[in-house]
């Protein structure tokens, strides 16, 4: 009878010093690794968005607002300054928050964030762009005339005035291709289209009172 009580406090004893020693071991079996691959996995090139009406306006004015930005920053001297800095800061701008746009349709990472109205913050983004850089053109434009007829003969402000207006050519560019966008968000709103990710207002009360008949039904089951 002792040996068989032993025996058995042995054994308990063994299973306790593997269930602290398993618990103190540091290496533990973890789930990050498998959520990793699946953040990864959801990331991918979207090549349905680049080649819609969408994709493709965001493109173009991920290049214009890169070529107007250009130009503008080539320009070395100017008086007055203040059109060609307000010209900068929008173009800039523009440039920076579009093409972190495109990226995060293009890689699909909305869906990452469903909480988000992306939609309407496209919308937001099309309409400022489209007013400001119809704004920073037209005092450019104006800025342009007026320095163009102060200092016409000397090469300095010729070089001057030809890249103020190439910055104004591509800055209505821009501007007609951002207006474009916006149109287009514009219409998507009205049609009800909800935050990326997620259904459409219609689809959703459908689902929701699909949902509401089966739960309905399954006490009767």
């Amino acid at each position: 009878m002792r040996s068989t009580e032993e025996a058995d406090g042995f054994d308990g004893e063994a299973s306790n010093t593997s269930m602290i020693s398993g618990a103190s071991s540091p290496y533990q079996p973890t789930t990050e690794p498998v959520h990793a691959r699946r953040v990864l996995a959801g990331i991918r090139c979207d090549a349905d968005y680049l080649r819609s009406h969408f994709g493709v306006l965001k493109v173009i004015q991920v290049v214009l607002a890169l070529i107007s930005f250009i130009c503008i920053e080539t320009i070395m001297m100017c008086s007055p300054c203040g059109g060609i800095y307000f010209f900068e800061f929008v173009s800039c701008s523009s440039l920076v928050v579009t093409g972190v746009l495109l990226l995060i349709f293009t890689l699909n990472l909305h869906s990452k964030v469903p909480h988000v109205n992306w939609n309407m913050t496209d919308l937001v983004n099309t309409v400022v762009s489209t007013f400001f850089f119809l704004l920073a053109s037209i005092i450019l434009a104006a800025v342009n005339q007026s320095g163009a007829g102060a200092d016409v003969t000397s090469v300095e402000g010729s070089r001057k005035s030809g890249a103020e207006i190439a910055a104004v050519v591509f800055g209505f560019l821009v501007t007609g291709v951002y207006a474009v966008n916006a149109y287009l968000a514009v219409r998507r709103w009205r049609a009800g289209d909800g935050p990326a990710g997620q259904l459409p207002s219609a689809d959703y009360m459908r689902a929701r009172t699909a949902s509401r008949g089966e739960v309905e039904a399954r006490p009767e089951q």
